[in-house]
């Protein structure tokens, strides 16, 4: 909100400046009134309405239940609420590279706006830590109100896009897949473009990476809230009172509830993320998706003909199955949770199985069934007497509806493992499925047909009766010292434990395809893969595994290069992949499609981020050329992260962007951490993001778009070139300064969050952690993300750039090459979310002045070329929702950053005098100051 106020500001003196949001922000803080208050006194901020009025409500409702809890802490709310607003006037990142600040980190400056920052460093100072810690939750939760906020207003956005869409327009301007399928009819003809339809597959990929702050106690009042304030519009009267009772409930729970976790939540419990993902949002929105194009491109004939639309949405999952560096994930640990996504996915197609067949109440003597279905009626009859007793009973003479009522029982005996009548694979109850369908479609009730039948048929052919696609994961060292020991001492001598895990890990692998069908578990990925040989281990590995060459799963072997030595020297590797008779095997089996994985962690993490996207670039460029030569059928996974660090950002721009033969109408990608929660969790927003990917999945094998990026990436490839040698220089010479390690440690939050109980991953590699290289990435970039500095994300992008001293090419590059324009676009989104005051705290919690000028410099320089390439005053100005949710976060997550920054001062200055009880309280701080932070800048890992 200060940052808008602050644009229609910029032509006034500072002091002007910050008397005028002061006041504004007075009035703003200074009510419990009625909404109608509320919106007149934030008439000043230039926010969109409906945001407005919804931060409005949320804002008089917390300080409400803050002054019911103690009038104190909402008074203390109040002023630091006030003094960061005031601090936030303007553009202050302009200003603060040359602030002078004392030996903590705070400025000095008599400039307003530094005035109140300080006042706030005081105020939270003054407060014993048992108000800190009210005040951190008060200012957490409202990050959460803030976020449904947006989140509120992007929905109602959507929906007015799509009322005002004609229906008498060829694409739905609202649906972008409908608009790609129409430039595709327009480039190709409609065979073109339904031959590519036909090949469309969007592959997300959940995983369990710890990033997701939020704990479920939490996330479960969230959801709540939400749907009290999408309800609200429609009511009046006692009924709007008593909404507004149950949100006022709610959000005393969630203030007094605390942010951190009891305990790091097991594999199994984790796998609830998804089953809770799909039960809100993805069983239902996935077909409605499928439907939305249809009904826009077959017209009046959708529902009543066979569709268009085919099932392209095919979600996979690591969670309970990636065991590289994480041994909580045991080969029963994998067994259960597969039994788990099984027994959910199987009862809810029973649900929606018997709800659509009690409303076939099609009489036989009008809607004839056919002989195909009268069939499968005598079939059921004779198989499961007792089933088709009770259906008979219920549906004497609506035979589709009896079938239907006997095929819901079929599947109830499936969960029971009742042999002779369940469903041995969800192809037997899909062709079921569709002699319905065959049947209802020939004696006319097409309606009925390619209604509710198509879409549990969608259902099916999206999800199966796996529900995700688990794919296991193991680091390549693992597998060569488990063959080492079993060649030492024989596959049933004295091996180490973790062989044996390894061996009960593909014994896992056999059990749950015999039990629940290949599609739940048949890829393997091999972390930090080197070699060929590295490939030939897993095969041979599963074969060691089982005495009966039967018994032995079918597995698609993944490569996953994420080191950048590995990115460079990928097709090396995969040609001597292509020499294994076991590869090849494998090809003929499946139609020569072969899989690999690229990380976009390490490679940043190890290189720089300039460096990073750059070789993953090239190496996909690479790898496509390599898969047409081969003549193999490629897909490529991309291990993204929510950050900008990790490959994080749009992926809808992402996908535009990569170079042609690397997409091939299938996206694959991982999705982590509040990402899911972000991009899933809401219905309308889910089918926006699926709708957006697979429309970009789609229209990135246009000639058009292929052309596009095959000219810009030869353009501009001598340049990325340079951009590369003096980034990458720039990075390395930090990592490999002396005792830059502990340095990080210590002025970062590193420490404390691996201590956060928010996932069942460690920080570490179990293979020996004792360096930078033996940190996951995830901590590195979620430190830095906490620091406000982001360092990940953007550091040697302005040395390069001040290297080469061209910015009319670096403007001319953002605008015309795709891969360009999305990775300074990310690296913009990432520095508006720095501030550099806080920032400048931080680094003053080490003592090496030396490694502080060098991150705050390159901050400097990389904000001062990326706002010149883009053209924007400061980060996101002409990003107009991006921007402004960015920008009214900022007062709000300043304030937990200091508390945060000064509680990690008073650890670090004496944790050897502190008492264990008094250090335990200012760790309990710290970690609920990082949840946080996380709800304000969201994509931070």
């Amino acid at each position: 909100m200060g940052g808008n106020v602050a644009e229609n500001l910029s032509n006034q003196s500072v002091p002007e400046t910050a008397a005028r949001v002061a006041a504004v922000v007075n009035r703003l803080v200074n009510r419990i009134g009625s909404n109608a208050e509320s919106r007149e006194r934030l008439a000043e901020i230039e926010i969109p309405e409906e945001l407005r009025d919804n931060l409005a409500l949320f804002l008089r409702l917390e300080r409400r239940v803050l002054s019911e809890y103690d009038p104190e802490i909402a008074d203390l709310f109040d002023k630091i609420l006030t003094a960061e607003f005031v601090a936030n006037a303007g553009n202050p990142g302009s200003r603060a590279a040359d602030e002078s600040v004392d030996e903590q980190g705070v400025p000095t400056a008599d400039e307003p706006t530094a005035v109140a920052f300080r006042e706030v460093v005081d105020l939270i100072d003054s407060l014993p830590l048992d108000k800190q810690q009210v005040i951190v939750r008060a200012f957490t939760s409202f990050f959460h109100l803030a976020n449904l906020s947006e989140e509120n207003y992007r929905v109602a956005q959507l929906r007015e896009r799509e009322a005002g869409a004609s229906t008498d327009t060829e694409v739905d301007p609202a649906n972008e897949l409908t608009v790609a399928y129409h430039q595709l009819v327009n480039e190709m003809g409609v065979e073109g473009a339904n031959e590519l339809l036909g090949k469309l597959e969007f592959h997300p990929v959940f995983t369990a990476h710890p990033t997701e702050a939020r704990r479920k106690a939490v996330e479960g009042k969230i959801r709540r809230i939400s749907n009290l304030l999408e309800e609200r519009p429609r009511l009046g009267g006692s009924d709007l009172v008593e909404n507004e009772r149950h949100m006022l409930q709610e959000i005393d729970a969630l203030v007094r509830t605390s942010p951190i976790a009891l305990k790091k939540p097991t594999p199994v419990e984790e796998a609830d993320t998804i089953i809770d993902i799909f039960d809100n949002t993805l069983f239902d929105v996935i077909p409605v998706i499928y439907r939305r194009f249809d009904d826009w491109v077959l017209g009046d004939k959708a529902g009543t003909v066979p569709p268009l639309c085919p099932a392209f949405f095919h979600p996979g999952s690591w969670i309970g199955s990636d065991r590289d560096g994480n041994p909580n994930v045991t080969a029963k640990v994998s067994r259960e949770v597969a039994a788990k996504y099984f027994t959910h996915m199987v009862l809810k197609l029973e649900d929606k199985c018997r709800r659509i067949g009690r409303n076939l109440t099609l009489e036989a003597t009008y809607s004839k069934p056919s002989a195909e279905l009268i069939n499968l009626w005598n079939h059921q009859v004779e198989m499961m007497p007792r089933y088709t007793a009770r259906a008979e009973l219920i549906s004497e003479h609506e035979p589709h509806r009896a079938v239907m009522l006997v095929m819901a029982d079929r599947l109830n005996a499936t969960v029971r493992r009742i042999t002779d009548t369940m469903y041995h694979s969800a192809d037997e109850f899909l062709e079921d499925l569709r002699v319905v369908q065959r049947s209802l479609a020939a004696c006319g009730a097409v309606r009925a047909a390619y209604g509710p039948v198509q879409t549990i048929i969608w259902q099916v052919e999206s999800f199966g009766f796996h529900m995700v696609e688990m794919e296991f994961r193991q680091h390549s060292v693992v597998h060569a010292r488990a063959l080492k020991d079993i060649h030492e001492n024989g596959i049933h001598g004295d091996l180490q434990p973790m062989t044996r895990e390894v061996i009960d890990t593909f014994r896992a692998i056999g059990s749950i395809q015999k039990r629940y069908g290949k599609k739940m578990a048949h890829r393997y990925i091999i972390s930090f893969t080197k070699s060929a040989q590295h490939v030939a281990d897993v095969f041979e590995l599963a074969h060691l595994s089982f005495a009966h060459e039967e018994d032995v799963p079918e597995l698609d072997v993944i490569p996953l290069f994420e080191q950048l030595e590995d990115l460079e020297g990928c097709v090396d590797v995969l040609d001597q992949m292509l020499t294994l008779p076991v590869v090849q095997k494998r090809l003929a089996q499946t139609n020569r499609r072969m899989e690999v994985m690229l990380g976009y962690s390490d490679s940043s993490k190890d290189a720089g981020p300039t460096t990073a996207m750059l070789a993953l670039h090239s190496a996909q460029e690479r790898i496509a050329k390599w898969a047409e030569k081969n003549d193999i059928d490629l897909v490529l996974m991309h291990g993204r992260g929510g950050a900008v660090g990790r490959g994080g950002g749009p992926a809808n721009k992402a996908v535009l962007a990569q170079p042609k033969g690397s997409v091939n109408c299938f996206f694959k990608l991982t999705e982590q951490g509040e990402v899911i929660f972000a991009r899933y969790g809401n219905r309308t927003l889910a089918q926006r993001h699926v709708e957006s990917v697979a429309a970009a999945t789609l229209l990135q094998s246009a000639p058009s778009v292929e052309k596009t990026n095959t000219e810009t990436t030869q353009k501009f490839w001598d340049m990325a070139e340079k951009l590369n040698a003096a980034s990458h220089e720039r990075y390395l010479d930090l990592l490999n300064t002396e005792d830059f390690t502990p340095w990080f440690s210590t002025v970062t939050p590193l420490t404390e969050v691996g201590l956060l109980p928010i996932g069942s991953r460690p920080a570490k590699r179990g293979l020996g952690a004792k360096s930078l290289d033996d940190l996951r990435t995830i901590p590195w970039i979620f430190s830095w993300s906490q620091a406000r500095i982001n360092l990940a994300a953007w550091y040697g992008l302005g040395t390069a750039c001040e290297q080469l001293g061209d910015l009319d090419q670096l403007k001319a590059a953002y605008q015309e090459w795709p891969f360009f324009r999305t990775f300074i676009d990310n690296i913009e989104m990432s520095i508006a979310k720095t501030d550099q005051r806080i920032a400048k705290m931080y680094l003053h919690l080490g003592d090496r002045q030396d490694l502080s000028e060098k991150v705050f410099t390159e901050m400097q320089l990389t904000r001062k070329w990326v706002l010149a390439i883009v053209g924007d005053e400061w980060p996101l100005q002409r990003r107009r929702v991006l921007g402004c949710a960015v920008r009214v976060r900022n007062p709000y997550v300043d304030a937990l950053s200091i508390a945060q920054v000064r509680a990690l001062r008073e650890v670090r200055m004496n944790q050897d005098e502190m008492a264990e009880e008094k250090k335990a309280e200012y760790m309990s701080l710290i970690l609920s100051t990082v949840t946080g932070v996380s709800a304000g800048l969201q994509n931070t890992g």
